[in-house]
């Protein structure tokens, strides 16, 4: 039997109210599909420099974990994720501003 899936709708919801409360500006650059859109996680340093993350599936677990899909120059993150976007027009991007470079998505929860 099947776990069921959050709807990406609410987790995004949530994810944007987590990083609110920690006082990391966020914000809905592509709105995908609400109930079962893929998500990328964008975090610009304000360097210049960013960071692109993809929820990846672990087979030999069945772990959902965040991997890196573009790190570097701002353009190229910026790029990659249009390619994505290309692919997959249900995608949600999510741009996370921080020149700490805090997403939380190494929080508990957020897998």
């Amino acid at each position: 039997m099947t776990e069921p899936r959050l709807k990406t709708r609410i987790w995004v919801d949530a994810y944007l109210t987590r990083l609110r409360l920690n006082d990391i500006p966020a914000f809905v650059v592509a709105h995908g599909d609400d109930d079962a859109g893929a998500v990328l996680v964008k975090c610009a340093t304000l360097d210049g420099q960013a960071r692109a993350f993809a929820r990846s599936f672990d087979l030999m677990t069945g772990d959902r974990t965040w991997t890196v899909l573009a790190d570097g120059a701002e353009p190229e993150v910026d790029a990659a994720i249009s390619r994505q976007r290309g692919f997959d027009p249900d995608l949600w991007v999510i741009e996370v501003e921080d020149r700490q470079g805090r997403h939380l998505l190494d929080e508990p929860g957020l897998d």
